[in-house]
């Protein structure tokens, strides 16, 4: 049989098998440069040789186009007769009420299903013999559409008691776009800490413990003054931060900003997470070591001091004994209140005019409005390099597999990781303001 005389169901049949014929031809030949035709076997005895079997790929791949256009031809005809059927369905149209008697309109004439079964004659030659079992019918030509227009029509809505709201067929209220996030604390601390990559389990480092200039003037001939310095390895482990949340396979292929969605949310939670613990984590595994919970971490009590003199008293404790620079001040939202709302006795807010922004600045340092700790709580303190570093092992990792039982409750999960380790290399350069 010609390519011509073949159906669709057999064209597309045959080119599938001569599609797989010619794949095998050219796995055998596969190199890795390129395509070895003489070791090509599976075409039988009598086609060998490079020129030989090139000749026969040629020829079968002629006839695999040949194939492919006289198929692509026939899916044409059948879509032309498909979209002819969605044509004659349309001329029919949704008659209104109103639109002629019986639900006639533009000439077609609409039957109810039972209309159409008491006309039908096997019927009527079933219901006069009166015989046991009973009868299929088949209507093809009766569309859902027709039954819907029949029961839209004047006769059998008119008989109904008034169309209104209160019977039940409210208007309809189309849901906005987007979500309302859930209020939440933000990321405070972390914009602040110095952040590396560690590739390490434990991130380990030697601190000097001791520090002794013995650096003095020598006449000639004298002996060289002598220091000493002593070192200690401190290690800290890397800690892991975790988050999952399950939901239907539904959820994830029916609303396309969800599987976003939930990377966005996971990964902001353990980030969120990780800036909590970084401020006071107690060390204890899992737990990273916060900053609160550092020992040699200096103290300065406010007592009676309004609460600006007690940063400033911090910040000279980091400047004399931590030797360093401080960069900024730790504080609760309602002790930075305090300070942003202090007036003189006449009534003149000392941090400027409530109808400005107001510096958020205190004896020159930016402040940072963190709630991972109570109020009555802040720090002063030098956040640079040298001093302080978050060492991240990976950055936030979102994974989705299945948990139990889930695969056969159409369910995933969806969950979310990291590993970071909090370094403190000078303690002394962090003082804790305590009775704000």
């Amino acid at each position: 049989m010609s390519v011509a005389e073949l159906s669709l169901k057999e064209a597309r049949e045959k080119l599938g098998a001569k599609q797989d014929e010619l794949g095998k031809v050219f796995a055998e030949a596969k190199t890795e440069d390129g395509y070895d035709f003489r070791k090509v076997t599976c075409l039988g005895a009598d086609v060998k040789g490079s020129v030989a079997v090139a000749e026969k790929v040629k020829a079968m791949n002629a006839e695999l186009n040949e194939l492919s256009e006289h198929a692509e031809k026939l899916e044409g005809a059948e879509l032309a007769a498909k979209e002819h059927a969605d044509r004659e369905k349309s001329r029919r149209r949704f008659p209104l009420p109103g639109a002629g008697k019986g639900g006639q309109q533009g000439g077609h004439v609409i039957k109810s299903l039972g209309e159409l079964v008491c006309e039908e004659k096997r019927y009527q030659d079933f219901a006069s013999r009166g015989e046991k079992g009973g009868i299929t019918f088949n209507f093809e030509e009766l569309w859902p559409s027709d039954m819907l227009a029949k029961g839209a029509a004047f006769d059998t809505i008119g008989s109904k008691t008034l169309m209104s709201r209160g019977a039940g067929f409210a208007p309809e209220s189309i849901r906005a776009p987007g979500f309302l996030d859930a209020a939440t604390r933000p990321i405070q601390l972390l914009d602040i800490i110095p952040m590396f990559q560690t590739d390490q389990a434990a991130y380990k480092y030697m601190e000097e413990t001791t520090r002794t200039h013995g650096a003095a003037e020598t006449a000639e001939g004298g002996t060289f003054a002598e220091s000493t310095f002593a070192f200690t390895e401190r290690s800290n482990n890397v800690e892991k931060i975790t988050d999952s949340v399950p939901v239907t396979d539904e959820q994830l292929e029916d609303v396309p900003s969800m599987s976003g969605y939930l990377n966005g949310r996971l990964t902001f939670g353990i980030r969120q997470r990780l800036d909590g613990q970084c401020l006071v984590g107690n060390g204890s595994t899992p737990n990273l070591r916060g900053l609160k919970n550092t020992a040699g971490i200096q103290t300065q009590a406010k007592g009676a001091d309004p609460v600006p003199d007690a940063y400033f008293k911090g910040m000279t404790k980091v400047r004399l004994v931590g030797r360093a620079v401080p960069t900024h001040h730790l504080m609760h939202p309602t002790d930075w209140q305090g300070i942003r709302l202090m007036r003189t006795a006449d009534g003149v807010y000392i941090w400027g005019s409530p109808s400005e922004a107001g510096p958020e600045r205190l004896w020159g340092l930016p402040v940072v409005q963190q709630d991972a700790v109570a109020a009555g709580w802040g720090m002063v303190g030098s956040f640079q390099p040298a001093w302080i570093s978050l060492f991240e092992k990976k950055g936030v990792d979102i994974q989705i597999g299945y948990v139990g039982t889930q695969f056969a409750e159409g369910k995933r999960t969806v969950r979310g990781d990291m590993r970071a380790v909090l370094v403190t290399f000078r303690p002394a350069a962090f003082c804790e303001v305590t009775g704000l």
